[in-house]
């Protein structure tokens, strides 16, 4: 039997006139999700379902699933569908419209858990949350535990997204053998204020944990307008972010990477990367996009990666990199490129570099061809000498704050420029606003009120 939420005589004398006048808008439903929740209950708030995918199966445009806190020991027996190698968990394939989106939310201030420790299914990569359809948005929710069975090549992904115009907002993923969020196919999707941190994979490839970044986005052809911003990654074993092999082109702006590549032990983990912005690995010419894509890094803070705070990672051709900001990572920028055959690695070209800060690495800019590469207003091109007391504070741990009420970014003291630091009104005006004469360098604009 498929229930159906209770609806009055008003409600429909309300769809008889809307419909009367052509209006489609109607209002939506309200459905509830809940640890001690059943699924053959009508999903009410008195009577609330157990599953998100027992939710979708009732949800059309406009409604909303509201899921309550606690913690949901998610079963192996709740996998939606298996489908070659892969187990989607919960599968999200209903679509919105533009003007009346899916919406699961977290319940006001309420945080659910969903804990996929016991889920294990032999020879399967685990997806916890397939997200197939467009015009959803995801919020609040938060993942754990996601495992990987497989010994051999292999990942496991917390969100996975393969769909267009989805919001993906105040999303929280760790603890886990798995990727947080992993994005594909899909237009216009916007992944905002989500964390992911301490997820490792200590059981394929001999368990050095080289397919486990915090983000990655690795759009197929005409996938475009892909956008995170406001996310930080942590302690994930690979890279904190990571869009190699894309075929179109990915901006991350706001985003905060440190301490990926180790474990929170600091331990040595795999590759160790903040920002890893392109390449194609062995790709052979003739399988490459055309044209190569140009990422943009953006108002972006890497600090203490094991490798590189910001890296071009062999990308043919250029990347954009305006106001960020790198701090003792094994190498602050690097810009390494590949010639067009995707065999010869050289030194970084066609980048453009602006209002960019390095400090605290004995690698500051590494891999960079100054001649073929636009660079503008950088701590580093302009021959500028800079030290502690040029910021206000230097506690990298204040990056892994608890976040505002609202989900933003947590308000920081961490290399915030004192107002006599040089790198003070030393930036160049690319578009962005700004305080006082010309924009500063790096992703903290000083303002006064705040000095």
């Amino acid at each position: 039997m498929k229930f159906m939420p209770r609806r009055g005589i008003g409600y429909m004398l309300m769809v008889f006139l809307a419909g009367m006048a052509g209006v489609t808008n109607v209002a939506a439903s309200e459905f509830y999700v809940a640890t001690d929740g059943d699924d053959n209950q009508p999903g009410t708030l008195e009577q609330p379902f157990a599953s998100i995918h027992r939710a979708q199966e009732v949800v059309g445009p406009g409604d909303t699933v509201f899921v309550r806190g606690g913690t949901y020991h998610v079963q192996e027996s709740q996998i939606s569908r298996t489908e070659r190698i892969w187990a989607y968990v919960t599968w999200l394939h209903k679509s919105g419209t533009p003007d009346n989106r899916i919406n699961y939310w977290a319940y006001q201030d309420e945080q659910p858990v969903f804990d996929f420790s016991e889920v294990r299914p032999r020879g399967k990569r685990v997806h916890a949350f397939e997200v197939t359809g467009s015009w959803i948005h995801l919020r609040g929710l938060e993942v754990v535990g996601v495992q990987v069975t497989i010994p051999s090549h292999t990942q496991s992904i917390c969100f996975a997204n393969n769909g267009s115009h989805n919001i993906f907002e105040q999303l929280s993923m760790h603890d886990g053998h798995a990727i947080g969020i992993y994005s594909v196919r899909g237009s216009d999707n916007l992944f905002l204020n989500c964390d992911a941190y301490r997820n490792d994979d200590p059981v394929s490839e001999g368990g050095r944990g080289g397919n486990v970044d915090g983000f990655g986005c690795h759009p197929t052809p005409g996938s475009t307008g892909n956008v995170f911003r406001g996310c930080r990654a942590w302690f994930n074993s690979d890279d904190g972010f990571d869009c190699i092999s894309a075929s179109e082109s990915v901006t991350f702006e706001h985003c905060w990477a440190f301490w990926n590549g180790y474990s929170p032990g600091f331990e040595r983990r795999a590759d160790g990367n903040g920002f890893k912005a392109g390449g194609y690995g062995s790709l052979s010419v003739r399988r490459l996009p055309s044209p190569i894509p140009r990422h943009r890094v953006q108002f972006c803070v890497a600090a203490k990666n094991k490798n590189s705070g910001f890296y071009a990672n062999h990308h043919i051709g250029g990347v954009d990199w305006f106001n960020n900001t790198a701090f003792r990572n094994g190498a602050n920028f690097n810009f390494l490129s590949r010639l067009p055959d995707n065999v010869t690695d050289v030194p970084g070209y066609g980048h453009r570099i602006k209002n960019n800060l390095s400090f605290g690495s004995r690698n500051s800019v590494v891999q960079l061809n100054y001649e073929e590469c636009e660079l503008s207003h950088n701590s580093f091109d302009i021959d500028m000498e800079l030290s502690e007391k040029d910021f206000v504070g230097l506690d990298e741990s204040q990056l892994a704050a608890p976040r505002q009420t609202n989900g933003e970014l947590p308000r920081i003291s961490l290399l915030h420029l004192t107002p006599d630091c040089p790198m003070v009104d030393a930036g160049v005006d690319i578009g962005f606003p700004f305080h006082g004469q010309t924009p500063d360098c790096g992703a903290f604009e000083f303002v006064p009120s705040e000095g």
